[in-house]
This record gives C-alpha cells, structure tokens and sequence, in this order.
C-alpha cells in the first residue's frame, strides 16, 4: 500500500535528521548538502529492508474504526 512506502520514507528522514542535522552545525548551504550526501552514502552502504511490526489484524480494525467515526459524524 502507499503507507508502507510512506512509513519507510517518513523513517528516513527522521533518521537523517537525528543523525545528522538536529545537532549539526552548517556554515553554508555547501555544508549542508555534503552532511545529507555523506548520510545518504552511509546508508546505502548499509541498506537494511523495512520491516512492518505491526499485527495486521490490528491495523485492519483500526482503519474500520476510523471510517466509522468518519461516517458518524458525516
């Protein structure tokens, strides 16, 4: 589904910003992008796949549960 590949990029970005820019200190924009660039070579170096760890029974169940919220209050 689009979510999946959305979870996985939504987890990319935070990782790159935890390691990389929350802290970091940039003098310029050329600065910057060396930091992703170097980031992003690291990960590919490394490339581990994503996993879903949620039940999907669970997450089924919570999406019914939300139609049918969207649905009362339409």
């Amino acid at each position: 589904t689009s979510c999946s590949w959305l979870n996985a990029v939504e987890g990319f970005f935070a990782k790159l910003t935890r390691r990389r820019l929350k802290n970091g200190v940039f003098h310029s924009v050329v600065d910057l992008q060396a930091a992703i660039n170097r980031f992003i070579k690291e990960h590919n170096e490394a490339p581990r796949p994503f996993v879903w760890k949620a039940d999907p029974d669970q997450i089924i169940a919570a999406v019914r549960r939300g139609h049918q919220m969207l649905e009362s209050i339409h």
